[in-house]
């Protein structure tokens, strides 16, 4: 940071209109958003370059405004791809018939989506002048937080369940973050990480002017550089939808369906299209439909019952990375939903290994949890909630290579 320059934007509570420098929850309790959200001109768009990846949409950020304090690697503009790959002729059932696109967000630094968040969570860590950062994960968004991190420059620990796959627990430990395994739930594991915070009113820590996340601090005064809680990592996700709208010509699908647990890559497609929308660049938002876990699938259960969310009484422990039991911002997925006339679905683990293989077979190397995706398509479609020939984006979210 140069002289006294604070290039970080306020937060504010949408619930009870709170506006603070930096806190990591409301004093009410509330997730917090930034306080001026960009909106560019409809002509901002012919100066899109994509050679600068996700950071091309610079306009539409809330972090990242002086470019001396972006912690990058790179990250964005992953190929959006036909699904489809069947040889002229070829009907048989065992022929890739998902008729999306796909956006391949397993190509990214970590080998996954979560770099989205990442990138600009410790953009704004920069811009506090932030030393230390905590996560709570199962996986991706630690490895990506840790990664960050290390690029940054700055100290991280990852709290993570205790019996998070190795492939993932590596990619914490190789960045020189400090992995803390906690027995129990993915609840506990969240519990366990903001106790370690030391802030039990949500205090920001961390910041310049602040009482944490200084060289030398123990773990109670560092910054929590949460994926459900943080907004700038939903800044980061955002940029989904300004990828896919710019990669097909400023033309929105009809449709977009990706995992649902917290609602990081869901939230960030909908606050990504509605941006788009009021600035002119696009003239519809899709509509938006989640995928979650059978078994933990809260939201599926709050809109259809029971049944709906728990079909085959069986938790689906394939899609490890969506067993979110009490999503942080609940409230407003119920809203995109409401908002674009889309859905929310629970998808079994027969379902997902089937589609898993299916992916495999056709080229397209993820890990499971990515499955749940293209299986709620493929049922959305049998159910005749989406046309044979509606417009379907679907985002891959996460690498096979992570085991």
């Amino acid at each position: 940071m140069v002289g006294d320059r604070d290039p970080a934007r306020n937060l504010v509570c949408p619930a009870c209109g709170a506006t603070v420098r930096d806190r990591w929850r409301c004093e009410c309790g509330a997730p917090l958003e930034f306080a001026d959200p960009a909106i560019p001109e409809e002509g901002d768009r012919d100066a899109i370059d994509a050679r600068n990846g996700l950071w091309a949409f610079e306009s539409f950020l809330a972090v990242g405004d002086d470019p001396a304090d972006r912690v990058t690697l790179g990250e964005g503009m992953t190929p959006l791809v036909d699904a489809d790959a069947k040889a002229d002729g070829d009907d048989s059932p065992d022929a890739d018939d998902w008729n999306a696109a796909f956006k391949l967000e397993y190509v990214f630094p970590t080998g996954s989506f979560k770099d989205r968040g990442a990138t600009t969570t410790l953009t704004r860590a920069r811009e506090l002048g932030v030393e230390r950062v905590v996560e709570d994960s199962s996986g991706n968004a630690g490895a990506a937080i840790a990664t960050y991190a290390a690029r940054a420059g700055i100290d991280a620990a990852v709290y993570v369940p205790a019996d998070v796959k190795d492939s993932k627990l590596r990619a914490i430990r190789r960045a020189g973050a400090e992995p803390v395994r906690i027995e129990g739930s993915r609840a506990d594991v969240t519990e366990a990480c903001v106790a370690a915070l030391g802030e039990g009113d949500g205090g920001g820590g961390g910041g310049r002017g602040g009482r944490g996340g200084r060289k030398g601090d123990s773990a109670d005064s560092a910054w929590y550089a949460s994926h459900a809680w943080n907004p700038a990592f939903f800044e980061g996700t955002a940029t989904v939808a300004y990828e896919i709208a710019f990669q097909r010509d400023w033309e929105a699908p009809d449709a977009v369906v990706t995992p649902l647990g917290h609602g990081t890559l869901f939230l960030g497609a909908y606050r990504g299209f509605r941006r788009l929308k009021r600035a002119g660049w696009i003239d519809e938002v899709p509509r938006l439909f989640g995928a979650q876990a059978a078994g933990i699938a809260p939201i599926v259960r709050e809109l259809h019952g029971a049944d709906a969310a728990d079909p085959e009484r069986r938790v689906n422990a394939a899609a490890d990375g969506i067993q979110i039991a009490e999503p942080v911002r609940k409230r407003e997925i119920f809203d995109a939903i409401a908002d674009t006339d889309g859905d929310a679905l629970a998808v079994t683990q027969a379902a997902t290994d089937w589609e898993l293989d299916r992916l495999h077979a056709a080229g397209f190397y993820t890990e499971p949890t990515c499955a749940v995706a293209p299986a709620a398509l493929r049922e959305l479609r049998e159910r005749g909630v989406l046309a044979p020939n509606d417009d379907v984006v679907v985002p891959l979210t996460g690498s096979g290579l992570k085991g």
